[in-house]
């Protein structure tokens, strides 16, 4: 009997869809990686002022500002590869151009022209964004409602496989062979993607709810996805909760290179505790964020995670004042990689299914992109100056406080009916066509 309930937990993770999340994850995974991360301990090396270092961050805002062309994603075929889908050939010429954008990153030097480097930097942001557009998007379409949560999970999983193994071999090649070999071997993670594209084709979901939509202008077609939302009872509320829940959590992640470097642990202390140690976490994180969306629901789950977020910003002053630390750096990090692990499958869960089925790209770039918007332009422009002024022990504490606003923004919604009402087609069970039909009568 046991074993049969194992069989039973395990099976919904070896499904086809949900394996295709995993594999979409470790792609996606890699631009990112290499201008967050990677880069801020590329700049630190190179000798690079701690705010110009966090100025970088501006750079990620590609990632913010992706809803404004995500719906050129939607809509234009692309000439001979979409007889292979909209979402599949879309895949593969972004992939290419991902790949191309990370050479030329590689192949700048940041002690000779800052400026190329920003802008090299700036391409790889703008093409990873679109990658995100697509990959999050085909997700979604691939995953049945039922699938949502397991499928937030292995692409969260495939996500930190990916960001994990990207920035440990980038820092292992780059002690050894360099920067620009490097960043030429991260393209290597592109493939996961591809070969899922290749496998799993044109999903169905999207299919079968397109080719029932009459041709669009080009009006109706950026604006379309943007008015169904807003038109949701409660849109402004669910759109505030998505921009405030996480920003003390990014302020915190884009400074823990810095912190790492002013500490003194070397690359491969970094690569070992950092990558290694909070690989590890993530994976558990991941494993008991499924169990508790299984058992508490939705609301409960996502609720535990934000508590969890907010306070693992806590662990990072610890270690700041702990000093050069390897336990304390492990300790740290894997509190925080447990935290995002429960909260990748809860909040990832729950934004996927606000989206509706004839606007998945468009919805879901604008609901992703506001995850972290306010963080990432507080990092860009506060929190370099902020570490330099209050030092690390006072920011970490600071970022905790500035996390508690989500916590209770959710807590109303929650108690008020409002998270219920908020699920777009694509969460729910059998229902997408007459939601989406009912949406547009509407």
């Amino acid at each position: 009997m046991a074993s049969g309930r194992w069989v039973d937990a395990v099976r919904p993770y070896i499904e086809p869809a949900p394996l295709a999340a995993l594999a979409l994850g470790i792609s996606s995974a890699f631009p990112l990686t290499m201008i967050n991360a990677t880069l801020a301990s590329r700049l630190a090396e190179a000798g690079i002022e701690k705010k110009s270092v966090t100025a970088f961050a501006l750079v990620i805002l590609a990632y913010n500002l992706k809803w404004l062309w995500a719906w050129i994603v939607e809509g234009v075929k692309i000439p001979v590869l979409h007889r292979l889908g909209q979402r599949v050939s879309w895949l593969f010429v972004v992939a290419a151009l991902v790949c191309a954008a990370a050479v030329g990153l590689g192949l700048s030097d940041p002690r000779v022209s800052l400026a190329q480097t920003a802008m090299a930097a700036i391409a790889l942001g703008i093409a990873g964004a679109t990658f995100d557009i697509v990959i999050d998007a085909y997700r979604i379409e691939l995953l049945e409602p039922r699938q949502l949560g397991v499928g937030a999970g292995m692409g969260q999983y495939g996500w930190r496989i990916g960001s994990a193994l990207v920035a440990s071999l980038s820092l292992v090649i780059a002690a050894r062979a360099g920067w620009s070999i490097a960043y030429i071997v991260s393209c290597a993670f592109a493939l996961p993607a591809l070969l899922t594209a290749l496998i799993m084709g044109e999903p169905a979901r999207h299919a079968e709810i397109t080719a029932r939509r009459p041709a669009e202008g080009i009006v109706r077609a950026v604006v379309g996805p943007f008015a169904e939302f807003f038109r949701r009872q409660g849109a402004i509320l669910v759109l505030a909760f998505i921009l405030v829940h996480k920003i003390g959590d990014t302020l915190a992640n884009m400074t823990f290179r810095l912190l790492f470097n002013d500490l003194g642990f070397s690359k491969d202390e970094i690569a070992f505790y950092d990558v290694g140690v909070g690989f590890w976490a993530l994976l558990v994180g991941v494993f008991v964020g499924g169990i508790l969306y299984a058992r508490l629901g939705m609301k409960r789950s996502v609720m535990i995670s934000l508590v969890l977020m907010a306070v693992s910003n806590l662990s990072f002053a610890g270690l700041a004042a702990a000093g050069h630390s390897n336990l304390g750096m492990a300790g740290a990090i894997g509190f925080e990689n447990f935290a995002s692990g429960i909260g990748g499958v809860t909040l990832v869960a729950y934004f996927s299914a606000l989206t509706d089925l004839r606007f998945t790209a468009a919805q879901y770039a604008l609901i992703s992109a506001a995850t972290s918007v306010l963080g990432r332009i507080l990092s860009g422009t506060t929190a370099g100056a902020l570490v330099e002024r209050f030092g690390y022990v006072d920011f970490y504490l600071l970022t905790t406080v500035i996390a508690l606003p989500g916590v209770m923004l959710f807590g109303w919604m929650a108690r008020s009916g409002m998270i219920d009402r908020s699920i777009g087609s694509a969460g729910v069970e059998g229902e997408g066509d007459t939601r989406a039909d009912v949406a547009v009568k509407g």
